[in-house]
């Protein structure tokens, strides 16, 4: 079996996806992060496809190690993106191929099914808890949203107030619905380390499941006086590029849930790598997944094949968005992603549906501001 083409589709709202065509009828479909640089993961697919076309699909470790060291000086972040849609979709192939769902060739499942969190929100902390009593109800185990400054903020964000604010609506949400529900609060890289030590002291009373991100990511050795001086469990990752950013993190046992991304930091080559590294520091992989089908396919089928698992992210369920682009996406019930039975990652792909959408522009900043006009983290 040989690589015939490589197609790249942007989505109207972003989304980035790869298709890897064979000679043999088969073809994989795999997910690029970074919805905002969409059109440079086109341009990177594309300077691949002299060394993939031809190419022995099967072949996924020697492929990934051409396409993430083949252009000599280091691609960052959306060379590692766009590495990650080609893997994924080299996966799919191999797994339709022989016929079995990508988790067995992984190494078989360690678990029947994938618990997961929603994406809450709203503004108010009436509102957030509105939006978390409906989640919980329809049987998610877990609530999520981020760390804000007040409900009508206008894209303002000071640290102190967001402290205050936030510390605020987790309370009135563990009060309004017990102690059984999972919080998470995504800091989102918005604090920096004195106001986040702050807030995570503060919310320990409360016993979140995690708080994400409590940091930039720029330096992970930042995180050393965040994890000595808080009880509270981290997570930590989503904007890292590959094992090697990873290192630190997971050697000094910095963080307690990996927040791999799939389609950021190599695919499913890298994410099992990191993953199986995780396992030797009693770190829990909680794979980041704020994307489309694909990532939620790729996600699901890492963490049924992983030992330790927390929570998968899974901002809507599946069968609830893109369903022209993907008619056939990974099975769903009451909170938890399901093993697919399909082969390969168990979704199908319409490329035609993509044909006629024209492709975003990046656009403003994405950031937001402090009250002296300062930029900040979005």
């Amino acid at each position: 079996m040989k690589i015939t083409n490589v197609k790249s589709f942007v989505s109207a709202d972003g989304h980035f996806f790869v298709k890897v065509e064979t000679d043999a009828g088969i073809y994989g479909v795999g997910e690029g992060g970074l919805r905002r640089r969409a059109l440079a993961l086109a341009e990177v697919v594309r300077s691949f496809e002299p060394f993939l076309i031809g190419a022995d699909p099967f072949r996924i470790e020697h492929l990934w190690q051409v396409m993430f060291r083949g252009g000599f000086f280091p691609g960052g972040v959306v060379q590692s993106a766009a590495v990650s849609a080609v893997d994924i979709a080299l996966w799919d192939i191999k797994g339709k191929a022989l016929n079995v769902p990508v988790y067995e060739l992984l190494g078989g499942r360690t678990r029947d099914k994938v618990v997961c969190y929603p994406h809450n929100g709203g503004g108010s902390t009436e509102a957030i808890i509105e939006s978390c009593r409906q989640t919980y109800e329809a049987g998610w185990k877990f609530v999520r949203w981020s760390v804000v400054d007040h409900s009508d903020s206008g894209g303002t964000f000071e640290p102190r107030r967001a402290v205050q604010n936030t510390l605020k609506q987790v309370e009135a949400v563990r009060h309004a619905l017990g102690d059984d529900l999972e919080i998470l609060i995504d800091v989102h890289t918005r604090l920096d380390p004195a106001d986040s030590l702050d807030f995570c002291n503060k919310v320990a009373q409360y016993n979140p499941f995690f708080i994400e991100d409590p940091l930039r990511a720029e330096n992970p050795a930042s995180l050393r006086r965040l994890r000595q001086q808080t009880s509270v469990p981290l997570a930590v990752g989503e904007q890292f590029d590959s094992k090697w950013t990873f290192r630190e993190v997971i050697e000094e046992e910095l963080m307690d849930y990996c927040r791999v991304d799939l389609c950021i930091a190599g695919g499913l080559t890298e994410a099992r790598k990191i993953a199986g590294w995780c396992e030797t520091h009693y770190i829990y992989i909680a794979p980041h997944n704020p994307l489309g089908p694909v990532s939620a396919a790729a996600g699901l089928h890492l963490c049924l094949s992983s030992s330790l698992v927390g929570v998968q992210e899974l901002p809507r369920a599946p069968m609830s968005s893109l369903t022209d682009v993907f008619p056939v996406q990974v099975p769903w019930e009451s909170g938890y992603l399901l093993p697919p039975e399909r082969p390969g990652l168990g979704i199908e792909f319409n490329e035609d549906a993509l044909t006629n959408v024209s492709t975003q522009e990046y656009g403003p900043p994405h950031g937001y501001q402090r009250d002296d006009g300062a930029f900040t983290n979005w």
